[in-house]
């Protein structure tokens, strides 16, 4: 069974370090949300955010001269107890870390 972290261990940036290897997913509670804007990880508990980085790029090997439509840079995203409400635990493949709620569109 996953361990989940004290609140202590989810202080603010730039206080105490949150143990990712610690931090597992809720059973249910997590939704997917759209990257709105770049954000570079102030630390190693922060998880670095990109938004919508294909958008305009035009492929060569595509035979088109047209921008492709933007492929959308979705992350996984949950709360946990006691956590700071501005933030949430993102995911995106095996990277981890907290993320600012304002940086994002929650879906669905």
């Amino acid at each position: 069974m996953p361990v989940v972290p004290s609140v202590a261990s989810l202080a603010p940036p730039g206080e105490a370090s949150l143990c990712l290897e610690e931090v597992a997913p809720p059973a249910s509670g997590t939704r997917k949300a759209r990257v709105l804007y770049d954000y570079e990880a102030a630390d190693s508990s922060e998880l670095a955010l990109l938004a919508d980085e294909s958008w305009g790029q035009v492929h060569p090997w595509s035979g088109c001269d047209r921008p492709l439509l933007p492929s959308l840079q979705l992350i996984t995203v949950y709360s946990l107890p006691g956590m700071d409400p501005d933030w949430l635990i993102g995911e995106r493949g095996n990277k981890k870390g907290k993320v600012p709620v304002t940086y994002l569109e929650l879906l669905s």
